[in-house]
């Protein structure tokens, strides 16, 4: 920490001098509140700053158990950071990302995590092996769905698969007072396991090896077959949310 120039960095909320002081606050009853204030400094609603990347070194040595902390949030945060694209600071802490890839990958084998929880170690995981697109994307996972225009007729259209039901809508689906149900949907099919290829294949054996039955679930509706409710076109959902991410 204190080879930092903190002070000549910034983060979300201005000078990052504080970042040293934070850090050195962890490993006590104070944690939950430490990490949610690093989370909003380094990583505020997805922007990464150049003390984002200058916490790497100290991000690792949490994962790697050298210093207190949680190392789960640890690996999630360096991942969050790592989707920045920036190859010279990807060069600059290459040693630290192989650290936090080893951590990473031993922790997706832990037990009993929270779907969410794994799901964003998968994503860290993508995130230090330089994955462009679903080290991001995957957070539709968590969220449930994905928001993608129809390769056919180009209507907004959002790929559902969560508490509201398993569907494709034209519009809103969160249901509108005296709407019927089905209004504007149309069918999301699940892919075979069995038959899932590359990344889709990669994700989905991981949390079965996991025993995260719901991720796993998922997974199948992120790589299955929505139709278009406006045009009938069917469409592969994960080639479009790789086609589509931006």
């Amino acid at each position: 920490m204190t080879t930092t120039g903190w002070s000549e960095l910034t983060h979300a909320y201005g000078s990052a001098e504080d970042i040293p002081l934070l850090f050195a606050r962890l490993g006590g009853s104070e944690d939950d509140a430490v990490w949610a204030e690093l989370w909003g400094a380094l990583c505020h609603q997805g922007s990464v700053y150049d003390a984002s990347w200058a916490a790497i070194p100290l991000l690792t040595d949490i994962a790697r158990g050298r210093t207190p902390g949680d190392p789960v949030q640890a690996v999630a945060m360096a991942g969050a950071v790592m989707s920045d694209p920036d190859p010279a600071c990807r060069e600059r802490y290459a040693r630290e990302i192989g650290e936090l890839l080893v951590a990473a990958r031993e922790l997706l084998t832990l037990p009993d995590q929270e779907p969410s929880v794994f799901v964003h170690l998968q994503m860290a995981v993508l995130a230090f092996e330089g994955d462009s697109v679903w080290a991001e994307a995957l957070e539709g996972v968590n969220s449930e769905e994905y928001e993608l225009e129809c390769p056919g007729c180009e209507a907004g259209l959002f790929v559902a698969f969560g508490s509201y039901g398993t569907f494709v809508s034209s519009g809103d689906y969160v249901t509108a007072a005296g709407a019927e149900p089905t209004e504007g949907r149309a069918e999301l099919s699940p892919a075979d396991p069995a038959r899932l290829e590359g990344i889709g294949a990669r994700l989905h054996q991981e949390a079965v090896r996991a025993g995260q039955p719901a991720v796993a679930r998922a997974l199948t509706q992120v790589f299955g077959t929505g139709r278009c409710p406006s045009c009938e076109r069917e469409f592969a959902v994960g080639d479009e949310v790789e086609r589509q991410w931006v």
